[in-house]
């Protein structure tokens, strides 16, 4: 990625930007259309020279029918002044990132006036990731192509960190399950499996309240804490709050429920934050009871 005198002077911009704005959506159709044009995208949809011969660029037809059947929010052709929904932008990327390939000239065809060409599929992503990835980066946008081309968001560092040094051996392998796939749904770009990473992260912690002995949830909840901390100390008091103020969010908000009486969130932030605060309480109780963590 290209260092500028700003990114030198100043750091990076900080990557907390959900949307994909009208600038950032115009410099992304703009490398999209060049690769269109340069014949990069020959690579999954070659257009084939007249005379039969050989491929001589991308087939922009086949392209783009191909894409409005794989990415159903799209469509084609696409126009600077009109942006798609990001999560539909996160898919036309992934879409071009499969297809691409960098052009290499072979045989001059002087008739028809172009090169018979073939493409270095390695190169040719690396360079289209990397130009996606100047512009959301340059821009503040939350999310980044893998070299592999997939879109992933990125995560607040505290949270990422957090995440990424984490492990879990509860004993019970649907509990281990459960904040595996927890982990992995919150970095989605797509905010209906964040969604479902916040209601398997609470159904991991109902999961995790019944591991203890006990005759039942309540007595398994409160041996689990004691635990923690020190019965009758409190801090042992404070999380019992917690527990149960993080139970009530849990039964509050549409996170492990669906009726109508259930609040629904209306921002990632919202939902980084309660995925955030349960983590802890979860990691904190993996760590002091051998669990992981």
């Amino acid at each position: 990625m290209t260092a500028y005198f700003t990114d030198r002077e100043h750091g990076a911009r900080p990557r907390n930007a959900d949307a994909i704005d009208a600038r950032v959506w115009g410099g992304l159709y703009s490398v999209i259309m060049t690769r269109l044009s340069d014949g990069s995208f020959g690579y999954r949809f070659p257009q084939q020279c007249p005379d039969g011969n050989g491929a001589c660029g991308s087939d922009e037809q086949a392209f783009g029918r191909v894409l409005v059947a794989e990415v159903p929010g799209i469509d084609w052709p696409v126009w600077p002044d009109q942006i798609p929904a990001t999560p539909v932008i996160l898919d036309l990327l992934e879409f071009c990132a499969a297809a691409v390939g960098q052009p290499v000239e072979g045989w001059f065809h002087p008739f028809y006036r172009h090169h018979h060409l073939s493409w270095d599929r390695e190169l040719g992503l690396q360079r289209f990731v990397a130009d996606v990835n100047l512009l959301l980066g340059r821009n503040g946008i939350a999310y980044e192509m893998t070299a592999a081309g997939q879109a992933r968001r990125l995560l607040p560092l505290p949270l990422a960190e957090a995440l990424g040094r984490t492990s879990f051996a509860t004993g019970d392998l649907e509990t281990d399950r459960l904040l595996e796939a927890a982990r992995i749904c919150i970095a989605s770009p797509k905010p209906e499996v964040r969604q479902d990473a916040l209601e398997k992260l609470w159904d991991a912690f109902e999961r995790l309240k019944t591991l203890e002995p006990g005759s039942n949830k309540k007595s398994q909840a409160d041996s689990l804490l004691d635990r923690v901390a020190p019965p009758g100390s409190k801090l042992r008091q404070a999380l019992g709050d917690e527990a149960l103020a993080l139970t009530s969010i849990g039964n509050t908000f549409r996170i492990r429920h669906s009726e109508t009486s259930q609040e629904s969130l209306t921002a990632s932030e919202q939902a980084d934050y309660l995925f955030w605060r349960m983590f802890a309480f979860v990691h904190l109780i993996l760590k002091a009871t051998g669990r992981g963590g």
